[in-house]
């Protein structure tokens, strides 16, 4: 057995159909450089362009909710850690082309997010399309950096529902993974 680490990760990468991944801090300017990465990587694939906009479009959301959950808790004991732990995939497998993100979350806030993922993932199109232009209309709650609509989009974007995981990692922390499927 080979004992080289990239050559573990880089077979672990195929097996899972992952082509492009991203580990570690996410801030604006990376996710810029990484969102024009990920276009020409796909053009170069040859991909159908609504395909690429699709995979591009839920890229953007999930980075920016990454690197927003991360400043909103700048000032956490796990501040750190949670900022240094972020992870974007993008991949294909028998599904289709999928977009996969993870982070650390505070305990406190996975029930929140859980609960927002299952009210989105029980809903059709229609429904979707319905909840997406309720909460165009309210007003953004204080405190709120967005206005809570990228999950919907994304789900709208999406080909399947929304897939999601919460694992508990010590009595502070969880690692929430979310991913989206889209096929053109």
């Amino acid at each position: 057995m080979i004992d080289n680490p990239l050559w573990k990760l880089q077979t672990i990468l195929r097996n899972d159909g992952i082509l492009i991944t991203f580990s570690g801090r996410l801030s604006q300017h990376l996710i810029e450089e990484y969102g024009e990465a990920v276009k020409r990587y796909l053009e170069m694939e040859n991909r159908p362009k609504n395909e690429i906009t699709l995979i591009f479009s839920i890229f953007i959301e999930l980075t920016q909710n990454i690197k927003n959950y991360c400043t909103c808790k700048s000032s956490s004991p796990a501040a750190l850690r949670i900022s240094d732990s972020s992870i974007v995939t993008i991949g294909k497998n028998g599904q289709g082309s999928y977009v996969g993100s993870g982070n650390l979350v505070e305990n406190e806030d996975a029930e929140g997010l859980v609960a927002r993922v299952e009210q989105i993932v029980k809903l059709d199109k229609d429904g979707l399309k319905q909840l997406y232009k309720e909460k165009l209309r309210q007003e953004r709650p204080e405190g709120e950096i967005g206005a809570g609509i990228g999950l919907i989009d994304m789900a709208r974007k999406a080909t399947l529902p929304l897939d999601y995981s919460v694992t508990k990692i010590d009595e502070q922390l969880s690692f929430f993974t979310l991913k989206a499927v889209v096929r053109s």
